[in-house]
């Protein structure tokens, strides 16, 4: 039995202080329970203001860094200087302010000239740290995921062999405009986490919340967010309130901040 998603709202100014909150809870939990903490980040804009939010003073003291391990949850195929590499985002606005060693960074190499290599490659490099060889699939305590205006999240696009591969941990994915090749966790792992945590903000997002979080239809129910059925984790989605607008049923875990 999947687990039904938690729902939390906030306002603009309070929101990326929630997602830091909920950051340092799970962190703290994991460390005390496994002496660790395994996160896999997002791309995309808004995690931009979380990395914001932690590296600040009242929020940055609180946090374990030197018991936090990093890896991506998908990746541009491009070199990590790229304007449009998530380890790029990451290294300039969370590892780099915060001193993070790089010894416990593990980016996916966009670089390589054969993807389906790279995605080998990242995939045992989660099994080693893991300690998790195959068949089996490594839990990571903490995956965060974003919300794409088709429904895409990390880089499984609707439609794409990616989003049915259910053999590998890491995929090469296809996006429909933009930077077309990309590396991608898939749903098998996605799923095993101890934790997802969707961070979604902006008005532009709320038809696709609502087709996630309410659907109507089999498409609705099929979109590659919607697939996000943890097996035993829990499954978090924080929202701004313009992304929350359209949203009909409040369910009885859904809380604003």
């Amino acid at each position: 039995m999947t687990t039904q998603p938690e729902i939390h709202t906030a306002h603009d100014t309070q929101w990326a202080d929630y997602a830091a909150r909920l950051l340092l809870e799970i962190s703290t939990e994991a460390i005390r329970s496994r002496g660790r903490f395994l996160l896999a980040l997002s791309g995309g804009s808004t995690p931009r203001r979380l990395y914001e939010t932690v590296r600040k003073p009242q929020w940055k003291q609180r946090f374990d860094w030197h018991h936090m391990v990093f890896l991506f949850g998908d990746e541009r195929c491009i070199p990590p200087d790229h304007p449009e590499s998530n380890y790029r985002l990451a290294e300039a606005e969370l590892f780099q302010p915060l001193g993070i060693d790089s010894e416990r960074i593990y980016r996916m190499k966009g670089e390589h000239q054969d993807a389906s290599a790279a995605a080998r490659e990242y995939e045992e490099t989660i099994r080693l740290i893991t300690e998790r060889p195959a068949p089996a699939i490594p839990e990571l305590d903490l995956i965060l995921l974003g919300l794409g205006d088709d429904g895409h999240t990390a880089s499984l696009f609707p439609h794409t062999a990616a989003l049915c591969d259910h053999t590998h941990l890491v995929a090469v994915g296809q996006a429909p405009r933009g930077i077309a090749l990309r590396l991608t966790l898939t749903l098998g792992v996605i799923n095993r986490a101890s934790v997802v945590l969707f961070l979604v903000t902006g008005r532009p997002k709320a038809p696709m919340v609502r087709r996630v979080l309410e659907p109507r239809t089999e498409a609705d129910r099929q979109l590659p967010a919607a697939l996000v059925r943890p097996d035993r984790g829990r499954l978090i989605w924080l929202l701004d309130q313009p992304a929350a607008s359209d949203l009909i049923h409040l369910p009885s875990d859904k809380s604003t901040i």
